[in-house]
């Protein structure tokens, strides 16, 4: 995890270098020639205090998640990434340009959550709680309450991570009952 929040990092780096000229790769909405940065967008930021903004959450969460494994780590990031980038393509106003990890932060943040409660087992269940008391509070960012700030892309990465959760947990649980 930390050579993925350095990179980040090394990535800012460049688009400072170069006068933002990376943030371009960002997800244009509305733009089918865009679709394909969905997997580039949540590794730029707009500036240093983004990035920074997003730095702790992205290693802490990321970090947990890969607790889970290798595999399930990365399905569940593939899933809240690919969602969270539809949602901010196809519920932003044209036009608009998002950029950023937040959603992918509000992917793993769900899949955590649920994870637990699909699992039940004690060790999720108190990874899921301690997410909760110290994350917790940015939920409120799936809703359009700060300008400039994608709500979409967030909102998105919460379904994302929630539908990870269910496949990677959920359904091999409810198959059992």
């Amino acid at each position: 995890m930390g050579a993925w929040t350095a990179m980040l990092w090394l990535i800012e780096m460049i688009d400072q270098l170069t006068r933002s000229a990376l943030e371009s790769f960002g997800i244009h909405a509305w733009n089918t020639s865009s679709l394909p940065a969905v997997f580039v967008a949540p590794l730029l930021h707009d500036d240093w205090a983004h990035l920074a903004a997003n730095t702790l959450p992205f290693a802490v969460l990321g970090f947990l998640v890969l607790l889970g494994g290798y595999a399930a780590a990365f399905w569940a990031t593939l899933v809240s990434v690919v969602v969270s980038g539809l949602f901010a393509w196809l519920l932003s106003p044209p036009g608009t340009v998002t950029i950023g990890a937040s959603g992918l932060i509000f992917g793993w943040l769900t899949y955590l959550l649920l994870r637990g409660a699909f699992t039940r087992n004690g060790a999720q269940i108190a990874i899921a709680a301690g997410v909760l008391l110290v994350y917790g509070g940015v939920l409120w960012g799936v809703l359009p309450t700060q300008p400039g700030v994608s709500w979409q892309a967030h909102l998105g990465g919460a379904v994302g991570g929630g539908l990870a959760a269910w496949l990677l947990h959920g359904r091999s649980r409810s198959t059992r009952s």
